[in-house]
């Protein structure tokens, strides 16, 4: 699977590096962020974070600002609870302020917002176990935390109580995104890899390895697949080549592991990826301020290994047995 069976549409609306990506539900929207403090989207509502210590509600038709919420330090993740009751912002732990997961209510039928959270997690430690990154998990029961000392919590998004806690990652986590029931995560890292959790029992399940920063991840609906991309740290682009970089999405079998496409295209470190909800298509943003939308190909929906061809092949067997067994009880019936 390559560049040679799709041909992306290359979106230019930033200056600056991409830092988010996002589909809406329906996903026939696209949501981006960048370092250039511009937010380009057209939906109903949009929350952006910033290091400019504010989290804003926008009219996303529009463009107009109806709400912001002010924080003591730069906001480095905004995120809805899967019912849009709640928003959770991650703030940074600088200038002597430590580092927060702040969840507020939100109520989109009211002008003014509750400017007091409802709940606050603390980091008690230094800036090395700070929150970088973090999701909801079904039903918004609990928030999966990564921190930047390569540990991942699970907190009670109601007490806040810390109900697990594990160090999978030797470097700083650097993204979280959940399954589309919420019911398990693939979690990315600067030490190279990505691993595959069970919320429920807080079990490893599988782990991808790459040849350099893992900045983003993502599980695909419809085929067991996880993509996930990075490349060398921005700061060393300028000596290194494209390939040198290793700037490409992988594909991983999300069950056997193995690298089965890579995708190039972007000319720095890919920093975020976001799949339909359908699993026609991702998109990822890049350093190099684009972004790149890739509808899948076809190769990529009827590739399978031997054993999976196997395993179909005895199931529509099995199936047809039984079908055929129940025509022969009618008739003697």
């Amino acid at each position: 699977m390559s560049n040679k069976l799709m041909r992306p549409i290359l979106l230019k609306g930033h200056e600056r590096p991409l830092t988010q990506v996002k589909f809406n539900r329906e996903g026939d929207l696209i949501f981006s962020s960048a370092k250039d403090y511009q937010v380009y989207s057209t939906s109903n509502y949009l929350i952006t974070a910033s290091a400019d210590f504010s989290g804003k509600l926008w009219k996303a038709e529009t463009g107009e600002c109806i709400y912001t919420w002010n924080f003591e330090s730069p906001v480095k993740r905004v995120e809805y609870s899967p019912d849009c009751k709640k928003v959770f912002f991650i703030t940074d732990h600088v200038m002597g302020k430590q580092g927060k997961i702040q969840i507020f209510d939100i109520d989109f039928t009211k002008p003014e917002q509750e400017s007091k959270p409802i709940l606050e997690i603390i980091n008690e430690g230094d800036a090395t176990t700070k929150p970088t990154t973090a999701t909801w998990s079904y039903a918004g029961k609990h928030i999966i935390a990564g921190h930047a000392d390569g540990s991942i919590s699970k907190y009670d998004s109601i007490t806040g109580e810390q109900l697990e806690y594990s160090t999978p990652f030797k470097k700083t986590i650097t993204d979280i995104q959940t399954s589309s029931d919420r019911t398990y995560f693939v979690a990315s890292s600067k030490d190279q890899t990505a691993k595959l959790f069970d919320i429920d029992s807080w079990k490893l399940l599988k782990e991808y390895e790459s040849e350099s920063p893992v900045n983003a991840a993502c599980i695909t609906p419809v085929k067991d697949y996880i993509i996930l991309g990075g490349g060398q740290d921005a700061r060393d682009v300028t000596t290194t080549g494209g390939g040198e970089g290793k700037f490409d999405a992988k594909i991983f079998h999300k069950i056997f592991q193995d690298v089965i496409g890579r995708v190039k295209g972007h000319f720095g470190p890919l920093n975020c990826i976001a799949i339909h909800p359908e699993g026609t298509s991702y998109v990822s943003g890049g350093e190099d301020g684009f972004i790149r939308l890739h509808h899948l190909p076809k190769s990529y929906f009827e590739f399978q290994y031997e054993v999976e061809k196997t395993a179909e092949a005895l199931q529509h067997q099995n199936a047809s047995s039984s079908s055929s067994g129940n025509e022969q009880i009618e008739a003697s019936a």
